[in-house]
């Protein structure tokens, strides 16, 4: 029952736009609903249903969120981690996994004998001599070694990982269709329900973030980071690819969205959208 209302309530957010002005349509909806005498018991059940809508929403949010990180982090280091690190230990595995950490390592461990020669020419290294150049180049290529393996080994932990708690979340979506729909509506609520100011800057915002003329900057630095994380190659070619088309691809989305429906939901947002971005 309280489903079946939840919808009820929240469907009225998503209707299209009919021959007489929502605005007026809405007037005499509020005139109506004043008047009837069940008014004041149909407030309160919607009082009580938004609430319910509330309360089950930032609940199964907080789950989607923490659980498959708990599940990621736990299955790292009990699990995956151990693991790894016995198969990594018991066989002799290459340092690094492609040329990318090859060619980071080899920079560091060139800018730290750059270094140890400067700091010798000025005179701040008292001990010249080419054995103790040699044991320190040694120590640092080492330091080096340690820890690009260490990265290597870390990648794999981070697919395994995040691949299991992938498939939790996806789980947490699929069995809990119902929590998910409550979930949706409330969302959908939430955004519709917003004045056309606050929906105009929040499109303004996530517009010039996403697919705005600064944001490829942002997102060479997120896709390094993802790649990394996986211990996959930082092809350049890929990088520029990728950020020459898939901004693009977000804003053809949200100028769908905007033209097929917040155009038809909330006109006056669309015009509000378009002063504030003149």
């Amino acid at each position: 029952m309280k489903y079946w209302n939840l919808k009820k309530i929240n469907q009225s957010a998503l209707d299209k736009t009919g021959i007489i002005p929502r605005s007026i349509s809405k007037l005499f909806e509020k005139f109506k609903r004043e008047l009837d005498p069940n008014a004041e018991v149909e407030a309160l059940e919607e009082f009580k249903v938004s609430r319910y809508q509330t309360v089950a929403s930032v609940k199964y949010l907080l789950c989607l969120f923490i659980v498959p990180i708990l599940v990621n982090q736990l299955s790292k280091s009990f699990v995956f981690g151990p693991c790894i690190n016995y198969i990594w230990n018991q066989q002799n595995h290459s340092i690094f996994l492609n040329d990318s950490q090859e060619e980071r390592a080899f920079a560091e461990l060139q800018r730290f004998e750059e270094k140890l020669h400067f700091e010798i020419l000025i005179g701040k290294v008292d001990d010249v001599s080419p054995n103790f150049v040699n044991n320190k180049i040694t120590q640092k290529a080492l330091e080096v070694a340690s820890k690009y393996s260490n990265e290597s080994s870390s990648a794999m932990k981070n697919i395994l990982a995040d691949v299991l708690s992938s498939t939790v979340f996806i789980s947490m979506l699929i069995i809990n269709k119902r929590q998910f729909s409550i979930l949706k509506s409330f969302i959908n609520q939430l955004i519709y329900g917003l004045s056309d100011t606050a929906k105009a800057f929040l499109i303004i915002l996530l517009t010039d973030m996403f697919v705005g003329f600064h944001s490829p900057h942002g997102w060479e630095i997120i896709i390094e980071a993802i790649l990394r994380h996986f211990g996959l190659p930082e092809s350049r070619d890929f990088i520029f690819i990728f950020i020459s088309t898939f901004p693009v691809i977000l804003d053809t989305i949200f100028k769908y969205w905007i033209f097929r429906y917040l155009n038809k939901i909330s006109p006056s947002a669309v015009a509000t959208y378009h002063n504030m971005n003149e």
